[in-house]
């Protein structure tokens, strides 16, 4: 027996899923039903579900970022109107999508999809799910804020209250005038993700918010420190001098 989470904040669109699942009883549980992601992360922790039906855009925080805030996520299957660069990231990672207004004929595809799977690929889905997100974090819509996790509460840090960003072991903290928060992610990622005309990577282990800097001083051999408003000191390596240089025009 399979078990599922149903993830939507539309009523209507959670009932039709429900639904159509009545046919498959013998073979799926629903769990639960949740109207935002913030249920949908507390649900996840709780049940441990093997599927989720999720919608992408939710209030609060969409579906993207809510499974980055998941340690383990589930396989996934998305049931939403998005249908933009979402679909190379769903085409690629998610055991399939569907969107708004689906068939029952459509829908049964993608259960008898993802049951086939289940079947003959009973390994980790972390991979392909952490795939899935770092092709839609290509997405403009996903460079405005960081979503992290604080014990039980989730955090929206908007980008232009971040100042930088340092490697810190598995983690990236971010640094911001309310405090620093852990985020699951390297600094590759943000370096990819984020808008290089407002962030540049200036050490192995920094990202520095460009309007946070007040002046570069040199220091030792080919190095400089970057002081940023807030008075903190960022290293700055040769290659991320050479890159200032060039993004500040200096």
């Amino acid at each position: 027996m399979k078990r599922v989470l149903v993830i939507d904040d539309e009523p209507l669109a959670r009932m039709v899923v429900l639904e159509y699942l009545q046919q498959y009883k013998n073979e799926i549980e629903v769990l639960q039903e949740c109207g935002d992601g913030f249920e949908g992360i507390k649900a996840i922790m709780q049940h441990q579900p093997d599927l989720i039906f999720l919608d992408v855009q939710m209030p609060k925080i969409n579906g993207f970022e809510m499974l980055e805030l998941v340690e383990q996520p589930p396989q996934v299957i998305f049931t939403t109107a998005f249908d933009e660069y979402a679909i190379k990231a769903f085409e690629a990672h998610a055991v399939d999508y569907l969107l708004k207004p689906f068939s029952r004929e459509r829908f049964n595809k993608a259960i008898e999809k993802y049951l086939g799977q289940a079947v003959t690929s009973p390994a980790p889905v972390s991979k392909p799910t952490e795939e899935l997100l770092e092709t839609a974090a290509q997405s403009p819509a996903q460079h405005e804020r960081i979503v992290v996790k604080t014990g039980a509460k989730v955090k929206i840090i908007p980008v232009h209250d971040v100042e930088y960003l340092a490697a810190d072991d598995d983690y990236v903290s971010i640094i911001t005038p309310e405090g620093s928060f852990l985020k699951n992610k390297t600094l590759s990622f943000f370096e990819r993700t984020l808008d290089p005309r407002q962030f540049a990577r200036v050490h192995r282990s920094y990202m520095v918010s460009l309007s946070q800097i007040t002046r570069i001083d040199p220091y030792e051999k080919d190095t400089h420190i970057a002081i940023l408003r807030s008075g903190a000191r960022i290293p700055v390596s040769k290659t991320g001098y050479a890159k200032l240089k060039q993004v500040l025009g200096i």
